[in-house]
């Protein structure tokens, strides 16, 4: 009935896919399965042969699809009327090649619309994939059918053609995502604000925009679980016309006890709010405290989030590749304090300020500050020099090229019953492919160069 639904409603459109990467591909399989001869085109700024052989095979054969690959991908834009986008190209790059009368969705949007099932969105700056995770991990174990979608999980549009009332989609969001949007979530979940991807947005305010949409539309039948801590999040809150659940850290006491034995995996007052989140938001489906505590033990954390990779020459690594803006970072600093810390920083800017990390550095249990490659790194560490002159005396400052330099320091540099500490607060593409890229190969050379430890070897 949804697949006839969505033919009926596609029927009429001159549709363009823009943007061919992951969720790109999922829309235009998709697609094929509603309709296999329904005219479609493709637009990327990838030529044909950057694609895997697999993929250029299925495209070749398919003779109802037009493909504009390359720099001049967006000009053919004009001739169509329904642009499914893909989140991370910016409105803004696109807007001068649309027609007056052209529909830019996406996915999301499209996903919205369309499910027939429960979702809960949870969005925020930083700890949406962990919390997603841990609400979908909850509701599994109590036996309801959840399924984790978006950044963390699965690509929407091909789940969406299999979906049920029953279903129970959890879905994290990001600005990206929220943008344009005209529907909100049945369950909003909040988890801080704060300024990141100020590369993709003109300013605060906008990114802010953005994020509000995760409530907009709420009515008093739906729930927003919101960080009560947070400034810009209460403000948000405040405007909303839904049920409004908050957590705070003034709980936290609380929670401890309800829920003894309280044993987790995740480390820090960043992640104890995350899980006050995930808990209050698994409370609104009457789920037993047994089955809470006994899911919160059995979480595994994801990778690249203050992930701890082991124990070598009596110090702790911990890669947290995921911190790609300044506030994780700072947080990380509170969470290993007073351990002497050799702290990797640096990367790509999406436009952070590092003043307030600059400040945390001095003040906190920092013991050598490695700058990762050309970037955001050496901005940093000019900030903590200047900022306190006794910081150069305090903190001892290296170079790294690659991460393979940048583990050998911390071997050779970090005290006996210390931590070495991956937290960039900054974007990956200086010198990785991606977050992962760079939380891999940190693994990689920290378990390497355990069998020597000074890394001479290598």
């Amino acid at each position: 009935m949804l697949k006839k639904t969505l033919k009926n409603f596609f029927s009429d459109k001159k549709i363009i896919i823009l943007g061919f990467a992951k969720e790109g591909q999922d829309t235009y399989f998709a697609l094929r399965k509603i309709d296999r001869k329904k005219p479609l085109a493709i637009a990327d700024q990838k030529s044909f042969e950057q694609f895997p052989s697999s993929l250029r095979n299925i495209l070749q054969k398919d003779k109802n699809t037009k493909l504009f690959l390359g720099d001049s991908y967006l000009k053919a834009l004009k001739d169509y009327d329904f642009v499914i986008k893909t989140p991370g190209i910016a409105p803004r790059i696109c807007k001068k090649f649309l027609s007056k009368k052209t529909i830019v969705t996406s996915q999301t949007a499209l996903f919205f619309d369309f499910c027939p099932g429960l979702i809960i969105g949870v969005t925020g700056t930083k700890g949406k994939g962990t919390t997603a995770s841990l609400i979908y991990h909850i509701l599994k174990k109590a036996g309801k059918k959840a399924v984790l979608v978006g950044n963390i999980g699965k690509p929407v549009f091909q789940l969406l053609l299999k979906s049920s009332p029953q279903h129970i989609y959890v879905y994290e969001l990001s600005s990206h995502q929220l943008q344009g949007l005209s529907k909100s979530p049945h369950i909003a979940v909040f988890l801080n604000l704060f300024a990141d991807h100020l590369d993709y947005y003109r300013n605060f305010q906008e990114y802010k925009k953005a994020k509000m949409v995760i409530t907009l539309y709420q009515t008093p039948k739906d729930f927003l679980v919101y960080n009560a801590q947070d400034k810009y999040v209460s403000q948000i809150a405040q405007q909303s016309k839904a049920q409004k659940i908050p957590f705070s850290l003034q709980e936290k006491n609380t929670f401890l006890q309800e829920f003894q034995p309280f044993q987790t995996c995740l480390k820090g007052d960043f992640n104890f709010l995350n899980i006050m989140a995930a808990i209050k938001t698994v409370k609104i489906f009457h789920i037993k405290k047994e089955i809470i505590t006994k899911a919160l033990k059995t979480f595994k954390g994801l990778a690249h989030r203050l992930q701890w990779v082991g124990k070598y020459n009596n110090i702790d690594f911990y890669n947290n590749s995921m911190a790609t803006v300044p506030q994780s970072t700072i947080e990380d600093l509170k969470t290993f304090f007073p351990q002497p810390i050799t702290l990797i920083v640096g990367g790509s800017d999406k436009g952070s300020d590092y003043r307030a990390l600059a400040r945390e550095i001095i003040h906190s249990s920092v013991r050598n500050l490695v700058v990762l490659g050309d970037g955001t790194g050496k901005k940093i560490a000019g900030l903590v020099k200047r900022q306190n002159k006794s910081a150069k005396q305090k903190i001892n400052f290296f170079f790294a090229p690659h991460m393979k330099e940048a583990i050998r320091i911390c071997y050779e540099h970090t005290p006996q019953n210390g931590v070495c500490l991956l937290s960039p607060a900054s974007a990956s593409f200086n010198l990785f492919q991606s977050y992962e890229d760079r939380g891999e190969q940190f693994e990689r050379f920290v378990k390497k160069m355990s069998r020597t430890y000074d890394g001479s070897d290598y």
